[in-house]
């Protein structure tokens, strides 16, 4: 969530952000509800040190013997501005929190500006599909027919989008999580974290999945969220820290699986395994000083580019436009 004081000294860039993403200018409209809000902090403050001094004269004046009625009347006025003040307060503060919490963060200077995908920029590429003399099949026509992917049997206990993988399907989904996590702790220096797939309100806050994409999320009767990354996790394991500069940077990989509602994705990409309700994921996670941001980036995507070379997968690395990042990039 955005640092009110850095859009205070920021405003122009602040907007400017926001333009690349779509969004109309917000910076005065939050700025006036922010003075707003602090006026009438100030105003609190004034009416809180009042009524201490009060309190002060009353006790002076009952060890003197003397009238403290009026004195007492006028704490009694002041608690109830108090309260009416505290009240707005908590209004104020609540909206501008919740404003600034829907809001996505704001692009890279490099990050080229666009509506969608159309924009993206090819970075660089690797290798070159295959082609064929022939009409390739899709992944779940290969599956089904070979009897190593079951969208019927899946349904049956589940309902749409699960999906029961069987044999050597199973095996190798298995297989391709191992060598993943192994190439990442043993060659790139990333510690492997078995975390918790049942996480807080607060955590899935302080990545950005709340209060934007709750219809995303699967929520348990207990108020606690389904992990839909591993990464809502790994990233809060330094929340509410302050970490030394030589400690970093920290790096993290997991191995789990996630859970998405696709609110919304009906009709879209949804064929085979695609936008499952449930699916396995390894990810990857750098605590880094802000200095070192994008080499710390570009040292990830090498560590995923690796995975795909020794698999022999060509690729092509792409720079998102501001239309087609996700949310809290």
């Amino acid at each position: 969530m955005y640092d009110l004081r850095w859009i205070r000294d920021n405003p122009e860039a602040f907007d400017a952000g926001l333009a690349a993403r779509g969004m109309a200018p917000l910076a005065k409209d939050i700025l006036a509800r922010d003075e707003k809000a602090r006026a009438n902090r100030t105003q609190l403050q004034e009416i809180q040190n009042r009524r201490n001094a009060l309190s002060k004269q009353i006790g002076a004046a009952k060890s003197k013997g003397e009238d403290a009625e009026s004195l007492i009347a006028e704490v009694g006025q002041l608690k109830g501005a108090l309260q009416a003040g505290e009240e707005v307060e908590r209004e104020l503060s609540g909206a501008l929190r919740e404003t600034l919490s829907e809001l996505p963060n704001q692009p890279e200077p490099d990050v080229p500006v666009g509506q969608d995908e159309e924009t993206n920029v090819e970075v660089r590429r690797h290798g070159e599909p295959p082609v064929f003399d022939f009409e390739p099949k899709q992944h779940f026509e290969i599956g089904e027919a070979l009897g190593l992917m079951d969208f019927e049997a899946a349904s049956k206990v589940s309902g749409a989008r699960f999906v029961v993988l069987r044999g050597a399907l199973a095996r190798i989904e298995r297989a391709l999580a191992a060598f993943m996590l192994d190439i990442h702790t043993l060659e790139f220096d990333y510690t492997e974290i078995s975390p918790p797939l049942l996480v807080r309100e607060h955590t899935a806050f302080g990545t950005g999945n709340l209060p934007k994409f709750e219809e995303d999320l699967f929520k348990t009767t207990a108020d606690f969220y389904l992990l839909p990354t591993a990464e809502m996790v790994l990233t809060n394991l330094v929340r509410d820290e302050v970490l030394a500069e030589a400690e970093l940077p920290l790096r993290f990989t997991a191995h789990t699986p996630c859970f998405r509602s696709e609110a919304g994705a009906a009709g879209r990409d949804t064929r085979g395994m695609l936008r499952q309700h449930q699916f396995y994921k390894v990810e990857m996670v750098s605590i880094s000083h802000p200095d070192q941001s994008g080499e710390e980036l570009d040292r990830m995507t090498n560590c995923a580019e690796t995975i795909l070379q020794r698999l022999g997968i060509p690729y092509r690395a792409m720079l998102l436009s501001s239309g087609d990042m996700g949310f809290s990039a």
